[in-house]
Formats: structure tokens, sequence, C-alpha cells
């Protein structure tokens, strides 16, 4: 009993905020700690993620810590909860209050949920603009937890017990900062006559970045006659045959989420639709899928769903078909990217996790650096690595040691420019958030156009899998990886913000010390 008092007592020293600095409205005298926590923490938790335990971590979040500390994202926007707290804070500043200037530069942000939760908390806190961002841990509580698993925090769900939480908070205090790049990512097209262009996001988060938006016609990179969508990822875009896979994934859980409640069931759905689907790309026929349900009943897992029997061989051509692709190498001149015949699916790598951990990228032996260029897949570098995927069976040397995609280049930007009618729409999907996107069957002008933002600052265990350019101690062995792939050579015949935070960003006129 006495241990576990002064567990509580430890917690409590270490990582609770006063409800002072939290509430505006809260007496200054409400609980005055004698010393400023080593970690404060703001923990935000998809209440909606992983089954019931997502509302399982929330309630012990709030019973270890104050709850008005405990967001739950279902109840309360990040905007909102940040908004207040940093007004606050700066009042609090103003009026001589070092405390509360101590809690705003120790200051950590954890996110229980899945990518598309942190990812809108790192687009919040991006917008926000502070000289003190604070640093994110994100929990696994989706179906890919990329993010969390390139920074060490695993990708299963996590405990939701005491104790469970409690190791987790310990390793928060204890991890390690690393800056992480944002990407910004737009598509312009002029109005088609007939229908609509709009992107359809099948993932619901209020102001989730994953998704294209329409610019207002007010906004800087608005353009007369032409309709204009911005975004932002930090983990992935990809479009293609992976895109319209995850695709009708989403829309089958969207429609029947009674299915899909169990996480490791979800994670093992996806590369087992992906096999199938493209192991009969490009001579499909509707008995194939009929003999996958037949196998699927009897062993009790998903069937395939219906967009599989309508699927048009133009969903799957080949990217240099669909679209010519050009990047940057250095800024101030984009080149033609050559695209082999042979892909079907082209992926932009700002992680080393792809699909639930899989590192299409690998690491380039020294011949490949020498020669190609290449480097190792820094998540801090400035550079998106571009791979390249021709079907299921390409996919599968990724499970193989030292296997990879095809290592198509390095690039500061990477842009698309749609060939005119060459397909209706097209697959896409950015951090794990998928959609279908029509594209005007008469319009060259349709291009898609990812550049550098930014960095965020990303909380990382000491054994994480991504790697820093400026750490030495991340540094990649020159000679541990001699024994790369030689798979690629086989195929060689082949200004912005996120607009997350729209509704909060602190004025430039606000004199927050009035708000005293």
């Amino acid at each position: 009993m006495a241990d576990s008092e002064s567990e509580h007592n430890n917690i409590h020293r270490d990582f609770y905020i006063p409800t002072y600095i939290l509430a505006p409205n809260a007496s200054s005298n409400s609980l005055r700690l004698p010393d400023v926590p080593t970690c404060p923490v703001l923990v935000f938790v998809n209440s909606k993620s992983g089954g019931q335990l997502g509302g399982e971590l929330l309630r012990t979040f709030r019973h270890l810590l104050n709850k008005y500390q405990v967001f739950d994202l279902g109840d309360e926007a990040p905007d909102s909860v940040l908004r207040r707290l940093y007004l606050n804070i700066e009042r609090l500043k103003g009026n001589g209050d070092h405390f509360a200037a101590e809690i705003e530069e120790r200051m950590k942000i954890i996110v229980a949920g899945g990518d598309g939760t942190a990812g809108w908390l790192l687009g919040v806190v991006s917008d926000l603009k502070l000289s003190q961002p604070p640093p994110i841990a994100t929990v696994p509580l989706g179906t890919g937890n990329n993010l969390p698993f390139a920074f060490g925090w695993g990708k299963k769900n996590p405990g939701t017990d005491l104790n469970s939480v409690i190791s987790f908070l310990k390793q928060v205090m204890n991890a390690k900062e690393m800056k992480m790049d944002s990407w910004h990512i737009l598509m312009r097209m002029r109005a088609p006559k007939v229908g609509s262009c709009d992107p359809v996001a099948l993932l619901e988060l209020p102001h989730s970045l994953h998704a294209f938006h329409r610019v207002s016609p007010s906004d800087e990179l608005n353009v007369e006659g032409f309709h204009t969508f911005r975004g932002g990822f930090w983990n992935y875009f990809s479009m293609g045959m992976d895109a319209q896979v995850s695709y009708a994934f989403h829309s089958e859980r969207k429609m029947n989420p009674d299915k899909f409640k169990n996480q490791l069931v979800n994670q093992l759905i996806v590369p087992s639709l992906v096999l199938w689907t493209f192991c009969f790309v490009p001579s499909w026929r509707k008995e194939n899928y009929s003999q996958f349900n037949d196998c699927c009943d009897k062993t009790n897992k998903l069937k395939m769903w219906d967009w599989t029997l309508d699927s048009r061989s133009q969903d799957f051509w080949n990217i240099a078909q669909l679209t010519k692709v050009k990047i940057m190498k250095k800024q101030g001149g984009w080149q033609d990217l050559h695209i082999p015949p042979s892909v079907r699916s082209i992926v932009c790598l700002n992680l080393p996790s792809f699909s639930g951990g899989l590192n299409p990228w690998g690491t380039p032996n020294s011949n490949k650096r020498r020669y190609r260029d290449l480097t190792p897949p820094f998540v801090d570098d400035g550079l998106l690595e571009v791979v390249g995927f021709r079907d299921a069976w390409h996919g599968l040397v990724l499970l193989a040691p030292k296997g990879h995609g095809t290592r198509l280049a390095q690039a500061h930007g990477i842009r698309f420019e749609f060939q005119k009618g060459a397909a209706d729409h097209t697959f896409m999907r950015i951090d794990g958030e998928p959609w279908k996107q029509p594209l005007p069957e008469n319009d060259d002008t349709v291009v898609v156009e990812i550049s550098h933002l930014g960095q965020v600052k990303m909380l990382a265990t000491h054994d994480c899998r991504a790697k820093s350019i400026h750490d030495p101690s991340s540094q990649f062995s020159h000679d541990a990886d001699e024994v790369d792939s030689d798979e690629e050579n086989s195929v060689n015949e082949e200004r912005r913000k996120f607009g997350a935070a729209d509704t909060f960003k602190i004025p430039d006129e606000v004199d927050v010390s009035s708000l005293s």
C-alpha cells in the first residue's frame, strides 16, 4: 500500500499540471505545487480508437493525472484546447508567473489514436507557430500505427491498466527529442464541365489534414478558373494500386464497423487484400473473387467486397501511363523522373515505416550511395524517398532481409502532371487515409505537387527506427548493408500552413497582456 501511494506521489510530482494553468477561470490558489513538475504532459485520447481501449485509456490517465489535463478528442478538438491553454499561459506569464513559464518550457504532448489522430495534433501544433512547441509522443491505437512504430512506441495496442500507463509515462519522461520533416501537398485542376472533382475523404476527423480540402477564395494559393486543394502529411503519400486496396478496406470498415474491432485482424486484412488483388492484375476475372470469397467464408474471415467485381483495367494502369512525374533534386529546378512501365504504385516516404511497419526504401549499400547518390532514410533531411511497386509479388520482397521496392529517387519535392484523358479517376492515400480522386477527362492541367513545409518535434525511444541526419549515434553502418538486394537491377527495362488551426491561432493584433 505504501509503495502504491509513493508511486502515485511520484507521478503527481513528475507529470501533474495544476488546474489554474489549464483553466483560465480557476483560482491561482487551487493547487500550487512546491516544485515545477519534471515532465508536465497534456494527454489527448481518441476514445473511438482501438475499440473500447480508447475509453479505458482515457479513464486511466484521468485517474493518475489532473482530469483537466486529459482530453477526449471526441468531446473537444485540440484547436480549442491549445488556444485556451496558451492564451492562459501568456496571461499568467504577463502577470509574472514563473511557474507557468516553466510549465510551458517543459510541456510534452501525448496523443493516443491512429496515424490520422496523431497527424491532427501535429498539424494543430505546427499551425500554432509556438516559440517553444511541445514535442509529441504517440500511443498506437489504430491500424497502421506507422508514426508510433517509427519512433519506438510500438504498433500494437498498449495496456490500459495503471501499471502500463505509469510505465509509458516514465518512457515519455526519458524519451529523446527528434525533428521530423513536414510536407505540404497541393492539387490544382480546371473545373470539370460535368460532375465534381472534390476529393472524398473516408475518415471523418473534423480537422484531419490527410485528405485534401478546397482552399478558400481568399487563400493565396487560389487561382481563378481552377479548383485548388491543399493538405499535409508526415508519413507518406501513395498513388495507384495500394491506395485502391486501402480504399476498399476503409469503405467496408465504414459501412460495417462491427467487423473491424480487432486491431490484429485489421492489420492482417490489408496486406491480404493487396496480395490477392495484385496477383490477378491485369487479367482478373469474377470467378477468381468468387473462389476467394468462398475460401474466406470457410475460414470465417472477411470477404472481398463488391468494388473488386466492378473494377476496370484502367484502375490498374501503370503509373507512367497515368501521369508524368517530376522531382526537385536541388532547390530551383524540376527534372523528369523515369518511371518503369511496370510500376503500378508509387509511394513517397517520409518515415521508414509503411503499411504497419514495412520499410520499402531499406538501406542502400555503398555502391548505391556512390553511383546513384542515394542515402539512408533520415526523417529530418528534407528529402522524400520515392519508391515504386509492380505487383504483390514485388511487395513480398519487403518481408525478406534487406528487401525493398524499386528505389526511384530521393527528392526535395515531387510533382505529378496527369495525362489528358488517361483516366476519369485515380486512387490516392496519405498517412493511411485513402480516397478516390475524380479527374476531369478533358483537362491536362491536373497537378499534384508535394513540397517541404517545415519540421515538428517528436518524442522517441532511444532504440527507435527513425534516424536523424544530425545525430552521430543514428548514422547507419557503411558495411553492414553490403549485401543489399539487387532487385532494382532486374527492372531496369522498365508556403504555407496546414490549415488545421485556422480557428485558434493567436491573432497578431491581440495584446495578451491585456487579457489579465
